[in-house]
């Protein structure tokens, strides 16, 4: 097994509700004994008094922090969660990138704890000067 450079570890509440929206719902799949998806890789510990609480907790959990995490088909996983409530509908958005602009398709979903879940996936880039219709790379 392979680790990512960066691995999020997320405290939760109910460590099987969780497991459950990120396994179930989302697609991750637990690799020894914890998920990934598409490459992606994070970490639930149900809330313990000895564990890593820097202070006291309470919902939302993951205030003042996204994760953006990049997906094949954002279009597919939104239809994943159809009686889910996002946080933000799905959009193509183009972020300047210096000589380019690089464009995503995105939405964000909170999971039961809080945490928000920002799911991407690439579009391609294009110039900043040319019209939405010429992106190069992938297009839709």
């Amino acid at each position: 097994m392979k680790w990512s450079k960066l691995v999020p570890e997320l405290t939760v509440s109910d460590f099987s509700g969780s497991l459950e929206f990120y396994t179930e719902i989302l697609g991750f799949e637990v690799m020894f004994s914890r998920p990934g998806f598409e490459g992606s890789q994070l970490m639930l510990e149900e809330f313990h008094p000895d564990g890593w609480n820097v202070a006291g907790l309470e919902k939302p959990y993951g205030r003042g922090v996204n994760f953006q995490i990049e997906c094949s088909d954002a279009d597919g996983l939104r239809g994943r969660l159809s009686d889910y409530p996002l946080y933000r509908e799905t959009e193509d958005v183009w972020r300047d990138t210096g000589d380019t602009l690089t464009g995503s398709r995105e939405f964000l979903v909170r999971d039961p704890d809080g945490y928000l879940l920002r799911f991407s996936e690439h579009l391609g880039e294009r110039d900043p000067a040319a019209s939405s219709d010429e992106i190069k790379g992938e297009s839709r």
